[in-house]
């Protein structure tokens, strides 16, 4: 029952195991919820789903389970006129009559008839229970009074709903901007960044243990005995060093993303920035026109001396320049380096074993750049894609930095 559901989601990759999907037929021979399509959907996703971040790609499996075919993509469809679906009053029905509607014989069925009904409408429609359009009995459209059917949103947000009985609710994919292959925005990367955090407990203890205060009190025959311990403070030291300008500056969005979240996330945070790659400077100021660069600069031996081994580093950047530019001394475009930026980027690494370097270019070319196949062989492959996927592998590289990252 449901084994070729299962069998879909295991397909494309979706974390599911054999405990959770008995669990969600124990819950369907329990009766928890009714045996309609919406309450699979979200039975299923409550006994199939642990993270938010595959929330949208299950939406769109349950959507081709059920219609039996893969999600029709919007652009393959008849384009429906918004003006069809605006302008009515509306509609008012009594109880009776509201009880008195007839679904429209399931969802396969509905599906069926809207795909003709798209095919044959050639004008605007208001009322009525056949076409799609508004304020009818119609399964189609958007303000009607149908029990069973698909919504169409209208385009003017100021008019309000139906009756909020469309039964295609998975299509709303309310977290559709939580899919791990889409780039990644402020909310998500704070989600992301959050498995670095490292708790610890420290200082007076001001806190209730409520684990440990029922062990006590149990112990002392429901005498209550009060356990405190520290609050938990978040310790992780992280130092960041981004690449600017160049082709960097496609990936100026994103990067200010990465850095607001990280800004949010992490108590002790510091930060650099460099060009391509790493020398005997940095600087922390890349406003104006590059004068304050270039006035500012900070000796690249201080930030290796005032940050120790205790700090977790991350280099973000595309990794692509010329190759000399890291192999070759007085290879920078910028300046004439008295060393290769090879030598200072194993300083770093001999400095810093917690160390991985984020990449927003995709990852399958990488292999076409030598340069980035040059400072990925560096970092023991510890360079990750700037996905939602990639930085959660990243974090947990800096935590165990055998973890690493293959093509």
């Amino acid at each position: 029952m449901f084994l070729d559901f299962f069998l879909l989601l295991r397909k494309h990759a979706l974390p599911v195991t054999l405990s959770e999907y008995l669990t969600l037929l124990e819950a369907l021979r329990s009766d928890v919820g009714s045996t309609g399509v919406e309450d699979f959907y979200f039975l299923s996703k409550t006994a199939l789903i642990k993270h938010e971040q595959h929330l949208d790609l299950f939406d769109r499996l349950f959507d081709e389970y059920i219609t039996g075919t893969q999600s029709t993509p919007v652009e393959s469809l008849p384009v429906v006129p918004p003006e069809w679906l605006n302008g009515a009053l509306e509609n008012q029905l009594s109880d009776t009559e509201k009880m008195a509607l007839e679904t429209a014989g399931g969802l396969d069925a509905l599906w069926q008839t809207f795909r003709e009904l798209l095919d044959e409408q050639n004008e605007r429609h208001m009322g009525g229970g056949h076409w799609i359009g508004r304020d009818g009995t119609s399964p189609f459209g958007t303000n009607g009074m149908n029990q069973e059917g698909f919504k169409i949103e209208s385009g003017n947000k100021s008019v309000p709903g139906g009756n909020r009985r469309a039964a295609k609710v998975w299509e709303q994919r309310a977290y559709k901007n939580l899919d791990d292959t889409i780039e990644l925005n402020t909310r998500n990367l704070k989600m992301a960044l959050r498995r670095l955090r490292i708790l610890t407990r420290e200082g007076i203890e001001e806190e209730l243990d409520i684990n440990r205060t029922i062990n006590q009190t149990s112990r002392n025959a429901g005498v209550l005995d009060i356990q405190m311990q520290p609050s938990r403070k978040n310790r992780v030291k992280v130092l960041m060093l981004f690449d600017v300008g160049g082709s960097m500056d496609d990936h100026i969005e994103l990067c200010s993303h990465l850095f607001s979240a990280a800004r949010h996330q992490f108590k002790h945070l510091d930060f650099f920035y460099f060009h391509n790659c790493v020398y005997e400077t940095l600087w922390k100021d890349n406003h104006g026109d590059g004068l304050n660069r270039r006035r500012e600069r900070i000796p690249t031996w201080d930030v290796l001396h005032k940050y120790n081994k205790d700090y977790k580093v991350i280099f973000v950047g595309d990794a692509a320049m010329a190759p000399y530019e890291i192999t070759t001394p007085k290879g920078s475009v910028e300046h004439y380096n008295e060393e290769a930026g090879i030598v200072w980027l194993d300083r770093f690494k001999a400095q810093y074993p917690n160390l991985v370097w984020l990449n927003p270019n995709v990852s399958a070319y990488w292999h076409y750049t030598q340069s980035t196949t040059i400072i990925r062989e560096w970092s023991g492959n510890r360079m990750f894609p700037l996905t939602l996927n990639g930085l959660e592998q990243a974090m947990k590289s800096l935590k165990n930095p055998k973890i690493v990252f293959s093509i």
